[in-house]
């Protein structure tokens, strides 16, 4: 016989709404208080958002960024990104590195004294360095970021949003809005609270965040779906219950595998991604909680007709077509 993981039994009575104004309630303040928090303290912006300069090193030997960063670390330039540049093109011998410095004292760009300091430092390690450009980024444009990753983020929003709605119904849209405002409002909240660097990495890791907790959402919905078909005269709140219960082990497989991945990264992957794989590590975990406890929550609270078929469109066009075939 062969041997099969289960974190979760293929069959369980949990009862996710004994305590559904505990849950729920306790979503709703960590929602407020990340939204008090990222309002009164603020974000740690990176360079990408706060505006600096970057230096692009080219070199004959391999680039080691912890030494980088610690012959840099004297010199006090506050955030200081250095990451390898990676390109089929270059020769076995060229080895490219972009030093990413933070505006200093609201300047637009590093004065020439401090380029000088920085690139003697980076010389006293790897004589061989070269320092093939300099370019800086003014508040302006770092202010137009800002503004890109907010409306990239609302946009992605929105087009789950609608895509919900019309494949499902209105009460599942909101049901979804509401799970993923509090997936994103807790990540930048925590981002807050430990004034850990925001940049465009996190953007990139907050998109992919509403696409998971998306994913997980829309599978408990389509099941809900399908269970208020075979069920018509249960009452609704059973019907969610029997819904989570039964795709909860599939749930928690899929976060717990991605959770595995992601620590590992967190742990071994080094400075660089370290700020995107920490809030996807934080997103898996609320967006697992808010499928189980807040979208389903607010549907409840809604309603559902449930004298009109709650039937999948595909299934229907499918449908369709087969009997036209057979005709």
């Amino acid at each position: 016989m062969a041997f099969r993981l289960k974190l979760v039994p293929e069959v369980t009575h949990f009862d996710f709404f004994k305590h559904q104004w505990l849950t729920f309630g306790a979503s709703v303040a960590a929602t407020l208080a990340a939204i008090v928090l990222a309002l009164v303290m603020g974000l740690n912006f990176g360079i990408d958002f706060r505006g600096g300069t970057t230096i692009r090193t080219e070199s004959t030997s391999a680039v080691d960024v912890g030494a980088y960063r610690a012959a840099l670390a004297p010199l006090n330039l506050g955030d200081v990104s250095i990451t390898e540049v990676f390109d089929p093109s270059f020769g076995p011998d060229q080895h490219v590195a972009m030093v990413r410095i933070q505006a200093q004292d609201g300047a637009e760009a590093i004065t020439p004294e401090v380029i000088g300091a920085t690139e003697a430092a980076l010389q006293a390690i790897d004589p061989a360095v070269k320092f093939v450009s300099t370019e800086s980024v003014g508040p302006k444009v770092s202010g137009e970021l800002v503004w890109t990753a907010v409306w990239s983020v609302l946009a992605a929003t929105l087009a789950i949003v609608v895509y919900v709605w019309v494949r499902f119904e209105w009460q599942y849209s909101v049901g979804a809005l509401a799970a993923l405002v509090h997936d994103v409002t807790l990540t930048v909240g925590l981002f807050a609270a430990f004034q850990i660097r925001f940049d465009l990495t996190i953007i990139a890791a907050l998109l992919t965040i509403l696409g998971y907790s998306i994913n997980d959402t829309v599978v408990v919905f389509d099941r809900l779906r399908e269970n208020l078909q075979k069920y018509k005269t249960t009452p609704l709140r059973e019907v969610m219950n029997l819904s989570v219960n039964e795709t909860l082990s599939r749930t928690v497989m899929t976060s717990g595998t991605t959770l595995i991945a992601l620590i590992a990264l967190l742990v071994l992957g080094g400075d660089v991604i370290r700020g995107f794989v920490f809030a996807m590590t934080w997103g898996v975990i609320v967006g697992t909680c808010s499928s189980v406890f807040v979208a389903k929550n607010i549907v409840l609270f809604l309603g559902l007709d449930r004298d009109k078929t709650p039937s999948d469109p595909s299934a229907k066009f499918f449908t369709e077509k087969a009997a036209d075939a057979a005709d």
